[in-house]
């Protein structure tokens, strides 16, 4: 089965059907609104596949099929669809890890009363995703970016009973919009600078030569490109979305929702879309690569953010006691590592380790899914312990995906994504900086795995709710199962030795390599993925936890350090003290400005219509209307005495006639006399 372009809006509008029939089915529908949702996404990921058999018959072209949405002045806004293989590979990812969650959700989420609205917004986060993915236009792409937004503030809020949540809600909602708005700037540049938003449009799109080097040739504030400006406008949304410094202090937060919630989140879709963003408008980012005299690449902020945040994640992880938290900040450093990617030129090695990290991540959410479902909702991992003999599904399930997140040698597809990213920072001309992040990550990855593992499965259980923990029903380990198959499965396709997913995604040959070929790097790799193994097994296994109360061997080494990491390095309290108090200022000012100044304004206005009115009512009543009232007395007072001779009497008539007429007669007489 084959799709073409024209054809791939049915990807995003199946989930989207999905979730209308989600919203107007009542809410004892649970069943019908779950499996609308499982059987939209399952048929999308058919069509993905179709798709992708497509875009890899002929994987170099862009093949777009644009369309008029509606007249703008002389001519018309246009929107459209793009398939390639960077489209086919992320629909197929989104729609398969989307649809186990899905699945896992039924369990999950079986006695929730609200379920059947859970499913509805669930299908809308993957339509949303899925728009963002098939979209040949920036506009579109906004647009449905927006609608990832309003989904994951639904999910995320979805238990907003609990103030938790609520507030969760709302800071994922508010601090993405902040990226969002240097997004919207740099799309509206990009419009004005190319009079398109296509990417690719016969020539005319803007990741096209013809407007790339247009935009080069231009200068903007400091001698920056307007290629590299629009780029780092757009790089905002995708430090918001994809949780990098200094915009990743929403994401940890984020697990307040539902824990499907969090691997879609966190696997599938949300953070993904700005790893994919980077990668899409990626000739974009790179126009100004040869640019020697210039102050500043836009890839070079990427892949320092993207190292920063890789360590930063890394750090923080080893210190948090939250299940979902551990796994939370263990996204902040993967994506990190795919920025890094990204910014030091190998978009490939950044979209291979996205897969993988897909796969991988979402099992090790959905086990912690698992666990915290069997556990009575316990998350606290000191109140865990002994679950690797209760439950042994999960358990098994959940070590491959810490392997493949420590990035274990060979069998696992996270050591070959990782791999490839470290040898493409080891390659990077500029600095060496990013790779030392990059590998410093890796001991800490494998360190703060080992300690999750350690304390949540083994030793004796240190709670009530571990101690009667059970495994849970096939609808739930049954999806653990598939993705634990795929995390060790899936780094085959992009091995040294079998490059096929490297060829697949760039349309051009890439030559297979022995092993040997940077082996001393990949050695080093090992080393330190050992290193951080074996540390761990010597802190947590070697003296498992005895008491939910007995403190942490590294809170015991360095008590200050420890709490630094798991207070999160005081992210949210800096921003409180600084942005919090400048907002709180600002508002105060705004305040101030409002009552008294352009308030006071306003009352000084009201003040001179009010003795206006006053002037003009003393002037029309004692002026204008006295005089008229005066004259009008007047006028009646001659009336009334003239209308006294108005009796209607004729010989009183005659009367007065013949005495006027006697009386002129005297005068005429009278003055013929004189």
């Amino acid at each position: 089965m084959t799709l073409s372009a024209e054809y791939l809006w049915l990807i995003p509008a199946l989930p989207l059907l999905a979730a209308a029939v989600g919203a107007l089915t009542p809410r004892s529908g649970r069943r019908l609104a779950s499996a609308a949702a499982i059987l939209a996404i399952g048929v999308s990921f058919l069509l993905s596949c179709g798709a992708l058999a497509t875009a890899l018959a002929n994987p170099a072209q862009h093949a777009a099929a644009n369309f008029a949405w509606f007249d703008l002045g002389n001519g018309a806004l246009r929107l459209g669809w793009l398939l390639d293989p960077l489209t086919a590979f992320m629909c197929v990812m989104v729609t398969f890890v989307g649809g186990l969650i899905f699945v896992f959700s039924t369990g999950y989420m079986h006695d929730d009363a609200n379920a059947k609205q859970f499913f509805c917004f669930l299908s809308l986060f993957a339509a949303a995703m899925l728009g963002i993915v098939v979209a040949n236009s920036l506009l579109l792409l906004f647009i449905s970016w927006e609608l990832v937004g309003l989904a994951s503030y639904l999910l995320i809020g979805f238990w907003f009973h609990k103030p938790e949540a609520a507030a969760a809600a709302k800071k994922a909602f508010i601090v993405t919009r902040i990226g969002d708005l240097g997004f919207l700037l740099g799309i509206l540049w990009l419009y004005d600078a190319t009079g398109s938003l296509l990417f690719y449009d016969g020539g005319n799109g803007v990741l096209e030569a013809t407007a790339l080097s247009s935009m080069v040739a231009q200068t903007t504030v400091g001698g920056l490109a307007v290629s590299t400006a629009i780029g780092l406008l757009i790089f905002c949304g995708a430090v918001g979305k994809s949780g990098q410094f200094p915009l990743h202090v929403w994401l940890p937060d984020a697990m307040e929702g539902p824990t499907p919630v969090s691997a879609l989140i966190h696997a599938a879709t949300m953070v993904a879309a700005g790893v994919f963003l980077i990668a899409r408008v990626y000739p974009l980012m790179m126009a100004d690569h040869d640019l020697v005299h210039v102050p500043l690449h836009a890839l070079t902020v990427v892949a320092f953010i993207g190292a920063i945040t890789a360590l930063m994640g890394a750090l923080i992880a080893v210190a948090q006691n939250d299940i979902k938290r551990v796994l939370a900040f263990s996204t902040v450093s993967q994506l990190g590592y795919m920025m890094l990617a990204l910014g030091v030129g190998s978009w490939v090695a950044a979209i291979f380790h996205l897969l993988t990290h897909a796969f991988f991540k979402a099992l090790l959410f959905l086990g912690a899914g698992s666990v915290i479902h069997a556990a009575h909702h316990e998350q606290d991992i000191r109140k865990l312990g002994g679950l690797s003999k209760l439950m042994r599904v999960t358990f098994l399930t959940f070590a491959v995906g810490t392997l493949a997140l420590a990035g274990f040698p060979f069998l696992f597809s996270g050591f070959w994504s990782k791999e490839a990213v470290l040898h493409a920072a080891h390659e990077w001309d500029v600095s060496h900086l990013p790779l030392y992040a990059g590998l410093a990550a890796v001991v800490l990855t494998a360190f703060y795995m080992t300690r999750l593992v350690a304390e949540t499965f083994f030793g004796k259980p240190r709670s009530h709710a571990a101690e009667h923990a059970h495994e849970n029903s096939a609808a739930m380990t049954g999806p653990l199962v598939i993705l634990a198959i795929c995390a060790v499965g899936l780094g085959f396709l992009g091995t040294p030795a079998w490059p096929w997913l490297q060829s697949a995604l760039t349309g051009a040959p890439v030559e297979p390599h022995s092993l040997l070929e940077g082996g001393g790097l990949m050695m080093l790799s090992i080393v330190l993925v050992a290193l951080g193994l074996g540390t761990g097994w010597a802190v947590y296994w070697r003296r498992l936890r005895a008491t939910a109360t007995a403190p942490d061997p590294l809170a015991t080494a360095a008590p200050g350090t420890f709490a630094f990491l798991g207070a999160r390095m005081k992210f949210d309290e800096l921003y409180a003290a600084t942005l919090g108090r400048l907002n709180t200022f600002l508002a105060a000012l705004a305040g101030f400005f409002d009552r008294w100044v352009w308030g006071g304004l306003v009352n000084l206005l009201a003040l001179l219509g009010e003795f206006g009115g006053v002037v003009n009512r003393e002037a029309d009543e004692s002026g204008l209307n006295g005089g008229f009232d005066a004259t009008s007395e007047k006028l009646r007072g001659t009336g009334q005495l003239y209308s006294r001779a108005q009796t209607g009497d004729a010989h009183g008539y005659l009367r007065t006639l013949a005495i006027a007429f006697v009386v002129l007669a005297l005068i005429v007489i009278m003055g013929i006399n004189g």
